[in-house]
């Protein structure tokens, strides 16, 4: 269920406070990554509610 677009106008990373984009690559586990370029954490969307916390988020590849 993609977020409102609304919603991602106002929402920013945490870590580095850059904007986030919402990517669902695989549908189960959709993510909402940073646009930062030193940053890049990928934020776990989980029943529909972004879990914005540094500790949960997925790194880099």
């Amino acid at each position: 269920m993609p977020l409102e677009a609304g919603l991602l106008e106002i929402l920013a990373c945490p870590a580095c406070h850059a904007p986030l984009r919402e990517e669902t690559a695989d549908e189960e586990n959709p993510e909402l990554v940073c646009e930062g370029e030193s940053c890049g954490l990928a934020y776990p969307i989980r029943d529909g509610i972004p879990v914005l916390l540094v500790d949960e988020a997925r790194r880099p590849a």
